[in-house]
């Protein structure tokens, strides 16, 4: 049992450690809104090319490219992986980056000859610890992402992509739904297939070509030249979806320590009441005693 004093130490303790969950808190909520905002006022823009790149698909579906899956149909070799794996700088936001790292570990286990990018310090450091070989001088942080980070990333994967380093290009990145729902996501994104720009009942229906566009030189050469702002476009939507999901999930944690100081104060509290009130007890049950002695005491010098 301990003592009166090392409670008090303890509720101190508990109390400190209360608070700075708590200023974590507010500084995960502050981020969280501002990489919101920032994230919202660009989806405009790469909504709109999306929608470029969907017309120049409607206006020839037939484009062979090395950036698309054939347009017969016919799938690619495996060949070999590129993992973009977007983890935090630092941990205490619950399972955010593990499950994240798990996901990169289960495909590293079905294609060992991958090559390995990550964003974010706690995923270097955890794949250091474990000797899992990956690109040590990719060196990115995952605070505050950017549209220029963005487009430094998307340079060196595309330049590996097109030097033939690596023939599939995937990210893997805790994708932000809403406050309630965070999930890990594992995409390709090179090559893609053409189908993935049309919707479920585009791409049931015969899609006529368009003759009212005219692309020059090419459809083709307007494709490959657009695919690179696609790409950034998409990792910075993955590194401010990961950022917003890394602050929810912070929050979340912080939420949880909360409570959980809360309930050890009220337990550690209700203990320290429970051993000053038997110690009260115990002094009055010696005051009395004390009491009791001297009337004794007194009775029998007066006998």
């Amino acid at each position: 049992m301990l003592s009166e004093f090392e409670l008090r130490d303890r509720i101190a303790s508990v109390g400190e450690t209360q608070k700075i969950t708590g200023a974590m808190y507010l500084i995960a909520s502050n981020e969280l809104r501002r990489a919101k905002e920032a994230y919202d006022r660009t989806v405009p823009y790469f909504t709109a090319l999306r929608a470029e790149i969907k017309r120049i698909f409607r206006c020839s579906r037939e484009i062979e490219s090395r950036y698309l899956y054939p347009a017969d149909g016919s799938r690619l070799p495996d060949g070999r992986y590129g993992i973009l794996l977007i983890t935090a700088d630092k941990g205490l936001a619950g399972a955010y980056n593990m499950n994240a790292i798990k996901e990169a570990e289960r495909v590293l286990s079905e294609h060992p000859n991958t090559e390995l990018y990550v964003v974010g310090n706690y995923g270097r450091k955890y794949f250091t610890a474990k000797k899992i070989p990956f690109k040590e001088d990719f060196l990115y942080s995952a605070q505050s992402p950017t549209l220029h980070r963005a487009r430094k990333i998307a340079g060196e994967l595309l330049s590996a992509f097109n030097g033939g380093k690596i023939d599939k290009l995937f990210v893997i990145y805790t994708d932000y739904k809403n406050d309630a729902v965070q999930s890990v996501t594992n995409e390709r994104i090179l090559p893609f297939h053409r189908e993935s720009f049309f919707n479920e009942g585009e791409q049931t229906r015969r899609i006529e070509r368009r003759s009212d566009f005219k692309f020059h030189p090419s459809e083709k050469v307007v494709l490959e030249a657009t695919v690179p702002s696609y790409v950034c476009g998409y990792i910075y939507s993955a590194l401010a979806g990961s950022f917003l999901s890394e602050q929810r999930s912070r929050m979340a944690a912080m939420e949880a320590a909360d409570k959980s100081a809360r309930d050890m104060l009220s337990e550690l509290d209700f203990e320290y009441q429970r051993l000053r009130q038997s110690e009260i007890t115990s002094e009055i049950t010696e005051i009395s005693a004390a009491a009791r002695f001297q009337r004794e005491h007194k009775k029998e010098r007066e006998a």
